[in-house]
Formats: C-alpha cells, structure tokens, sequence
C-alpha cells in the first residue's frame, strides 16, 4: 500500500494539533480550595457550646454541650430543630451533654431529638427524653483541648487582614458594613465603634463569608441600644429574624462575628442577633428578649425569655491554616464560671432507667474552669511539590506522547519516498 507525501503530513499535523488542544486542558486543572466549612469541628455542631455553667431558659433549637453545672431551673427544651444527620453527627448522638449537675427545679428539661449524657447529678427533676437516650459521663468531649482550639483559631481569624473594598462607615448612630468579594470578606471593628450604632448594617454577596473581628476587652450592646441589625445580599436590607431575613438567610449562615479577648459580652434584649459569635475567653450574657440567630461559642452563658440560640448553623468557609495566631491575654475571669474540674470519668451510681425519663443519682466532683489561655499556635505550611499546582506535571507524559507521535509521523514519510523511487 502506498502512502502519499501529503496524507503523512496531514496526519502529523493532526497529532501536533492533538498534543496542543490536550496540553492546555491539563493546565486548567482545578486548584483546591483554600477554606473549610467544619472549622470548629465538634465545637461548629453545637448551637450553644460552653466552657463553664449554662444558666438558661426556655430552649435552645439546636444541641447544647455543657463543660460546667447547667441550670435550667426556669425549664429548658434542647434540639427540636436539629435534622436526622446533624444528630447522627453529634459525639454519641447526645443534643445535650453536661459535664457537671444538671439542675431543673421543679421544671422539665426536655431533650426532643438526640441522645442526652450528664456526668454530675440530676437535681430535683428526672429528664424528659422524646426519642433518645440517657447515659451518665463526663468525658464525652473534652471541653478544654476543644476551646484550646477554639481561642487559637479565633486569634488567628483576628490576625486577617481587612479584605480589599470591605468599609465600615459610622454616620450617626448607623454602622455599616459593606464588602464586594463574592467569597470572603473581613472586617476589623473596636468594640467601642459597635457600640455607638443603634443599627448595624451588614451589605456583602449573598453567599459570601462575612467575618467581623471585634476588639477590646467588652462589647455591650444593651447599654449602645441597638435596636436590630439589618442584612442584604446586594438587594434590600432586610431586618434580622427568626421569620425573615436577607437573601433567605444566605447571608446570616455565614456571617460570624469574632471576639478574641473580650470577656465579657451583652446582648441588648430588643435586638436579634443574626450570625454566630465566636467570644471563647467570655461570659455572655444574652439578656431576656430577643435571640441569637446562629451558633455561640463562649466560656459562660446566661439568659432567659426570649433570649434563645436559634438553629441557624454557621456554614460559612474559612481559612484553613490563617495568620499566624498569637494568644490573648484576657484580665479577668468571666463571670458565672465555674472553679474546679471534674473527673475525667465518673463512675455511675445508678442504672438508666427506662426509655423517657432519667434519674441518675450521684455526686459530681466539681466543674471546670476556663483555662489559661491557649498557647500560640503556628499554622503548618502546605507542602510544595515540584508542579504540584501549575498543570505542568501532566506536560510530562504529553510531551513524550507528542515525541513519539512525531517519530511516526516521520517514518511513515520516509517509507512513502523510498516505495515511490521503487
């Protein structure tokens, strides 16, 4: 068979052509991001996540863990908004764990979804499980190595720089905070600005994450007055609530609002909160009205009324590895902790009893203490390979495919020739 000149070049040509369309293909491969939604890893499936004691009523939507004594003597409810699979993500499926006494009154504390597990005394009032169990143990979760974490991590979130275009603007008693990237933005605000703003405004992209660093020691909302915060994702501003909110909470989800040093926090009982609050060196103090419309982190908790942590999960994605973290040094103690710490077992002292109620008895061998302040943690740097990032490793195998492509292509020239002088 004789092959013509020109066909031979045609097909080197193709494959020169084919090499060229598949190299920049392997190029465009995808980076990997750089942030993660499960940053506060056990930590982030907690609607109330407290170090020390937990005085509060009447319910919290989402599920609650305890490092101290937990008084919800006015009665409480626990995890009635909670999903089948955020339950199942919980450390033992418990939607309440208490590390210390759990103290009910003459009133019931009642856990709708999930597991519940106390490792102190159940005071005055057997639990009310709705489809759970009870189990008696203290060291479910190790509340002391997961803030240890918690007070590195929002140290280094404190550490980001302001985003580019983000701007925080006071005109009168209006704050507003305003930032144009579709992914993250950041702002830095001192505490002492928050609290001149009647109404806080947060404008970004819907679906981007909005972190708000706030400095200084104290953040009082209740003596600034601030009356509601409003939200838009580039449409209207839209006040907070439970029923309504921007861009059908889109915003909300992703918004946290991060206090590094300050000890102590008040909510003002006429504002909802919207976003969650990262404050793990404070006492917080959540008033008699009005809730918070998201997660809280923090060392101590107190509220009643309306004064509620609404189901509202922080999804929003963070850095990775951040700043480099320093440790804030904070100078008092929040209030309303707890002085000792108990076990890292306990023994219990009675059986479980049956399926919707739980009276364990058994003396607790005292509560924690929100411990010195982490130590600094320094962010890993991520591996650098070769071509790791560039595409460049895949023009590896192209390039020899490419060589060998020629060589054929070349061969079959010559043949064709040699046939045709024959």
């Amino acid at each position: 068979m004789r092959i013509p000149t020109s066909a031979a070049l045609a097909a080197l040509g193709g494959a020169l052509v084919l090499g060229l369309t598949v190299a920049p293909a392997a190029q465009a491969a995808p980076a990997s991001a750089d942030c993660t939604t499960d940053a506060f890893g056990i930590a982030g499936k907690y609607g109330e996540f407290v170090l020390g004691d937990d005085v509060h009523s009447p319910d919290a939507e989402g599920a609650v863990a305890v490092g101290g004594n937990a008084d919800f003597r006015g009665g409480f409810s626990v995890g009635n908004e909670l999903t089948a699979a955020q339950v199942d993500a919980l450390p033992g499926r418990a939607s309440l764990v208490v590390r210390g006494d759990l103290l009910n009154g003459g009133s019931a504390t009642v856990v709708m979804k999930g597991n519940a597990v106390v490792g102190g005394e159940i005071k005055d009032r057997a639990l009310e499980m709705h489809n759970g169990t009870f189990e008696k143990k203290a060291d479910l979760i190790d509340f002391e190595g997961e803030f240890t974490k918690l007070r590195a991590y929002s140290d280094a979130l404190a550490g980001e720089s302001a985003t580019s275009g983000a701007e925080v603007k006071l005109d009168g008693n209006r704050l507003t905070l305003t930032g144009t990237d579709k992914d993250r933005n950041v702002f830095t605000v001192p505490a002492a600005q928050l609290e001149k703003a009647k109404e806080v405004f947060v404008k970004v992209p819907a679906g981007a994450t909005t972190i708000v660093n706030v400095t200084g020691q104290a953040y009082d909302m209740a003596t600034a007055g601030t009356t509601g915060f409003f939200l838009s994702g580039g449409q209207d501003f839209v006040l907070d609530d439970k029923s309504q909110s921007a861009a059908d909470g889109a915003v909300r989800a992703k918004l946290l609002w991060n206090f590094p040093n300050a000890t102590k926090i008040v909510k003002n009982s006429q504002a909802a909160w919207p976003g969650s609050v990262l404050a793990p060196h404070a006492h917080l103090e959540l008033g008699t009205a009005a809730p918070v419309n998201g997660s809280v982190w923090v060392a101590s908790l107190h509220g009643s009324g309306g004064a509620e942590t609404h189901h509202f999960p922080f999804t929003g994605c963070l850095p990775e590895v951040p700043g480099t973290p320093g440790t804030p040094s904070p100078s008092t103690t929040p209030s309303g902790t707890p002085s000792s710490t108990p076990p890292a077992t306990a023994t219990p002292s009675a059986s479980v009893p049956p399926s919707g109620s739980a009276t364990p008895s058994g003396t607790p061998s005292g509560t924690p203490t929100p411990g010195a302040p982490a130590p600094s943690a320094s962010p890993s740097e991520p591996g650098e390979g070769d071509l790791a990032t560039t595409g460049s490793s895949n023009m590896i195998p192209i390039t020899v495919g490419g060589a060998l492509v020629v060589a054929a292509g070349a061969s079959m020239v010559v043949i064709a020739r040699r046939r045709k002088r024959a």
